[in-house]
């Protein structure tokens, strides 16, 4: 019988090994099957990149900005922690990524970053000097790991293929944001001392306008609407952004970003045939084919801004190019080195006893800043060559048609260039531009003048003169205490609305027409208070006027007293009403209260301003003797006065928003006031017609001013609304014909 060689049993130690080996396998395959869901992670990371790049360049023709301001894609931590995630792919260093389309997804990732970086560019204007250092900061750590680990990628699996089929496109990405990452350390450090020349120049462009400006009282809204327009040119070419997009280093950014895409786009087309015979498929397995589709349209939609801000920048310049020599073409101007010159300089920060060190590390430094200069210096004078090759081959492709464009842009357009701000060596800005700059804010206009409130222009024609600011308020009228709030424009305006819709006799279709026409009014008297109200002095007045305001608008209550349950027989008794529940919140107020917190009208409680506000106006209506008809009409019209008398304020209004120190919020500001400009035109067109009192600017703020200089007049408030009584429209009368009448 032959004997068999084969062993029929393994012996321990090959067990426990067989054992270790397919626990380890096993484990690694539990590891693994999540990794495609990791890849649609990414590929939704680069979505969002892409995204919002694509919605900038939209917004960006939207508005005809085409120098594209960053405002959903810049340079913060949640763009950068998107871009790390992204970046999983040329980080990875475990993942066995042989096939075609691995590559090609490394590739991608790292042209999307280039990208990225690209249209990061513009948004070093919109932020801080200490948001700068930290946000460069971060993105140079993300640059460095990325390229060190593609290196590192590189390096260990050279021999397995051949260098040459790997190597030079992810070489060339790192590479391009190696050069784009040094690019926008230049740009930051310019930064500083261009906010510093454009506020300067700001400042002296806002002593001109200032002086051009009308007086109180004396302006037009042809006038008004010319002095939004030089503040928005100034605001709109003074906004960093725009000054960093139409800088010279802006162009190497453009260079750069095109090149990656070239880069990405030779890759897709070489790539397939290198690797063709691999089949290996990577952790990511179906989910890299995402990745890979995602990333390229990132890439193409992202190299929109970039290129045309190349574009734009060589436009401007082309309009100027051969003017100067060569030579004075590529000077670099002082704001670029001077950061670097002052830090230069400077003495160390640092409190060092010994002589011979301090002295060594004041030498290191003066030679590493001079280095940096150095390096400035070649970039800025880079970028200054490629601009005006650039600019030649613009002024040659685009010289008829943009010349046409120009001249008939020039035809119809007021001369705004001098309010242009300007570095040193830039180049004006084209008129097109210019007339693009003008018609955003036209159009800012236009939109606030769909939204001009009807009703309050039809309470305005009620009243011809500004009498009703003295009249609401009878001097004769005793006080409740020695010490009495301050009025503002919205709480005697709140009062006697509340007054009259609690009128007998009187309906609903009045009082809904009276109660939409003083929220409109309300709308901007409020914005006058604030705007006007600097040291805020009057904030608890303004405060109970809105607290009492929402009460009468939605619920027809005043004081937590429903306006149906006053009405009495007649509107004196209503009145009477009213009084008694104001006189007795007041006095127990002031019989309850410490006489410290007395002392100061304006930290008494709500109800109470409200409620000595309510009693001396219910107590001067009550001294004229009317029909309900006629003091509703008469109410109107006092409140037509009123808020008449506050819209002249408007206009100062307008220009304060206009100015702002905060170079940040400027174009804000003037955006805000080119829609209010829209939505009060009709009213100031009413106003322009009323003669206004020479009042200080100051004193006409606030509704105090008014009354102190009508006091002058010897006309009695109370006999004032009696001899109105003839003149006020009969009972049948509607809200129209009652202002028509009144006019007439």
């Amino acid at each position: 019988m032959g004997q068999c060689d084969c062993r029929e049993y393994f012996t321990w130690d090959e067990c426990i090994n067989n054992m270790g080996q397919y626990f380890k396998d096993y484990m690694q395959k539990q590891l693994d099957s999540p990794m495609p869901w990791i890849g649609m992670y990414i590929a939704a990371a680069s979505g969002a990149c892409s995204l919002a790049m694509a919605v900038d360049a939209f917004n960006a023709f939207r508005t005809k900005k085409f120098w594209f301001p960053c405002k959903y894609f810049s340079l913060n931590a949640f763009s950068l922690t998107l871009l790390a995630v992204t970046m999983k792919l040329p980080v990875d260093l475990t993942s066995k990524m042989l096939r075609f389309i691995d590559k090609l997804a490394r590739v991608s990732s790292l042209a999307i970053m280039s990208t990225a970086m690209s249209n990061f560019m513009a948004s070093l204007g919109s932020m801080e000097n200490n948001e700068i250092v930290l946000n460069l900061a971060a993105l140079g750590v993300l640059v460095i790991t990325i390229a060190v680990n593609v290196c590192i990628h590189v390096f260990q699996i050279r021999e397995f293929f051949d260098t040459k089929q790997i190597l030079t496109e992810e070489i060339a990405s790192i590479v391009s944001m190696i050069i784009l990452l040094v690019v926008f350390c230049s740009s930051a450090v310019m930064v500083p001392t261009a906010k510093r020349y454009v506020e300067s120049q700001y400042n002296q462009m806002h002593k001109r306008v200032s002086n051009e400006q009308v007086s109180w009282g004396e302006f037009t809204t042809d006038e008004l609407r010319v002095v939004v327009r030089r503040y928005w040119v100034m605001a709109e070419s003074g906004s960093l952004q725009f000054v960093i997009a139409r800088s010279v280093t802006c162009i190497i950014s453009g260079v750069v970003c095109l090149l990656m895409a070239l880069t990405l786009l030779e890759a897709q087309i070489r790539l397939p045939s290198v690797f063709k015979g691999y089949k290996v498929s990577s952790n990511y397995k179906w989910s890299v084919k995402w990745i890979l589709v995602v990333q390229s349209i990132g890439v193409a939609l992202g190299s929109i801004a970039p290129l045309l801000r190349w574009f734009n920048v060589a436009y401007f310049k082309s309009s100027s190019i051969g003017r100067k020599r060569f030579r004075d073409e590529l000077r670099v101007e002082a704001y670029w080195t001077q950061r670097l010159e002052h830090w230069r300089d400077s003495p160390l920060p640092l409190k060092i006893g010994y002589h011979k060190l301090r002295k060594f590390l004041h030498d290191a430094k003066r030679l590493l800043l001079n280095f940096c200069i150095v390096v400035q210096i070649l970039i800025v004078v880079v970028s200054k060559l490629v601009l005006l090759m650039s600019a030649t081959f613009v002024k040659g492709l685009m010289f008829c048609f943009m010349k046409a464009r120009d001249s008939k842009a020039s035809d119809d357009l007021e001369d705004f260039s001098r309010y242009v701000l300007l570095l040193e060596g830039e180049a004006e800005l084209p008129k097109r531009t210019l007339k693009n700059i003008c018609n955003e804010v036209d159009k800012l206009i236009q939109i606030g003048k769909k939204k001009q409130s009807d009703n309050l222009i039809e309470l305005l024609k009620k009243s011809v003169n500004f009498n009703g600011v003295r009249e609401f308020d009878s001097n004769e009228i005793r006080s409740l205490h020695s010490q009495e709030p301050p009025n503002c424009w919205s709480l005697p305006v709140v009062t006697l609305t509340s007054i009259a819709i609690s009128l007998p006799n009187i309906t609903d279709d009045k009082s809904n027409r009276l109660l939409s026409a003083v929220s409109e009014g309300l709308y901007f008297a409020k914005l006058i208070e604030k705007s006007l109200d600097r040291n805020g002095d009057l904030t608890s007045v303004r405060h109970t006027a809105d607290v009492v305001w929402v009460g009468v608008e939605l619920y027809r209550k005043w004081q937590d007293k429903d306006t149906t349950s006053l009405k009495s027989k007649t509107h004196k008794e209503t009145l009477r009403k009213l009084s008694s529940i104001a006189e007795k919140t007041v006095k127990n107020f002031t019989t309850e209260t410490k006489d410290f917190l007395l002392q100061d009208p304006l930290n008494w409680p709500v109800k109470v301003i409200a409620a000595n506000s309510m009693y001396r106006i219910t107590q001067t209506i009550l001294l004229a003797e009317k029909t309900d008809e006629e003091l509703f009409e008469r109410l109107s019209v006092m409140i037509s006065e009123i808020l008449a008398a506050c819209l002249n304020n408007l206009v100062r209004v307008v220009t304060l928003k206009c100015h702002s120190c905060s170079i940040k919020e400027r174009e804000r500001n003037v955006r805000q006031a080119a829609l209010l400009l829209g939505e009060s035109e009709k009213t100031l067109e009413i106003l322009q017609q009323r003669e206004v009192p020479n009042l200080d600017q100051e004193k006409a703020a606030n509704i105090e001013g008014w009354r102190e200089f009508m006091k002058r007049d010897n006309l009695n408030p109370v006999a004032s609304i009696s001899a109105t009584s003839n003149d006020t429209a009969n009972p049948d009368t509607n809200f129209e014909q009652s202002s028509s009448d009144l006019e007439g």
